[in-house]
């Protein structure tokens, strides 16, 4: 019974970031945070120099050297005279090794005013490869301070890592689009070329309009900057580009573009579009002798934007286009560039916003072909640069 009424014991409080610890783990996050940015360069004498006071007042040691696998990128801290060394004493290390604690015989200076007489050597390692040492100065090594250093390099090779798939992911993006870009034929350009000719001296403010189209269309498909666009960018070459093949079918192509205001502004993949539009002429109407219609649309579906492209042209097998966008544009069954186009817009559009938003294609030989896609409004990560206004209906 007495137990029942025994007086309570003292509520343990739970310091969270309140208490001691928990203020060094907060400058700890913070330290790290101010690291991270220049890390995410990769390891080059900037991002090293940039991090480095960082990287020793994390560990809270008198000295700190970063390396890559031949010289000395920063120093920061006392003794700078000992980073004329630092390289020479991670060879072990560079050469493939765990870390390493190096004692006074090899790090101490003789100066019995210099503090730094030992050292922990930590490999910086980058998909497998040792890239770099971390090298941390004290006046002496204790078993904390080489759990410190380890972990200090294992983040540090994760923000490394977190560049190289960065650098990885742009020159994939690039050969992408180089794709795309080749997809700009001599072709094409020949016959713009040639139907403005034709207008030079009949109509030369026709001409002199279908010039400057040409020269904006070209610009803007050449490019040499930034992975994602704006619909309004998109749609304003799929509008020069059709002005353009408009001048030399005349009234046998029927264009029909349409965007609601509201998508204008929305970021989407650079070259998604166009080169939709590109095949649906070339593929669907081009070899024709009829009249054909070009239909491009843009709505605005809740957190969506829906795009369609149709055409009422020569179509294509089913089995053909499966084998193309399960290939991603690169077998030789894709039919061409028209197949590279489909494949290569199918492929990037499933990596930025994931296997739900691939091309949706419907045709049959001698039915015409309409392509589908939809992209979300928003996404972490997709920005594009300026938008440039372009009327509601280009058809207008």
């Amino acid at each position: 019974m007495a137990d029942m009424f025994r007086r309570p014991g003292r509520l343990r409080r739970h310091a969270g970031f309140d208490g001691r610890a928990g203020q060094a783990a907060f400058e700890a996050l913070h330290r790290a945070s101010l690291a991270a940015p220049a890390l995410r360069a990769g390891l080059t004498e900037t991002s090293a120099g940039a991090a480095a006071r960082h990287l020793r007042e994390l560990l809270g040691a008198p000295g700190l050297a970063v390396t890559d696998t031949e010289r000395v990128l920063a120093w920061d801290g006392a003794g700078r005279h000992h980073g004329a060394g630092a390289a020479e004493l991670a060879g072990d290390v560079l050469a493939g090794g765990g870390s390493a604690v190096l004692k006074a015989d090899r790090v101490w200076c003789g100066d019995l005013r210099c503090e730094l007489r030992e050292a922990v050597v930590a490999p910086l390692v980058v998909e497998d490869r040792v890239e770099g040492a971390l090298l941390v100065y004290a006046p002496g090594v204790s078993a904390g301070l080489v759990r410190a250093a380890g972990e200090v390099a294992r983040w540090t090779s994760g923000q490394l890592e977190l560049a190289e798939t960065h650098r990885s992911r742009t020159r994939l993006v690039e050969a992408e689009l180089r794709a795309l870009r080749a997809q700009i034929s001599p072709h094409f350009s020949c016959n713009a070329l040639t139907a403005i000719a034709s207008l030079v001296r009949t109509d030369p403010q026709r001409a002199r309009e279908l010039l400057l189209d040409f020269a904006d269309f070209t610009r803007y498909s050449f490019r040499r900057h930034g992975e994602f666009t704006t619909l309004a960018e998109e749609f304003r070459s799929i509008g020069q580009y059709l002005v353009l093949e408009q001048a030399r079918f005349g009234d046998r192509l029927c264009i029909d573009v349409q965007a609601a205001v509201e998508v204008l502004p929305v970021a989407v993949p650079f070259l998604c579009v166009q080169p939709l539009v590109e095949n649906a002429v070339r593929h669907g109407f081009e070899g024709g002798t009829g009249p054909g219609r070009i239909t491009v649309l843009a709505g605005d579906v809740g957190a969506e934007a829906h795009i369609t492209v149709e055409d009422d042209g020569a179509g294509m097998d089913p089995e053909m286009l499966r084998r193309i966008l399960v290939s991603g544009g690169t077998s030789a069954a894709g039919g061409g560039s028209g197949g590279v186009g489909l494949g290569n817009v199918d492929a990037r559009l499933r990596r930025v916003y994931g296997d739900a938003y691939g091309l949706v294609v419907e045709t049959a030989p001698g039915a015409g072909t309409k392509v589908r896609l939809r992209v979300p409004k928003y996404r972490a990560g997709v920005t594009a640069p300026q938008m440039w206004p372009i009327p509601h209906s280009l058809s207008d």
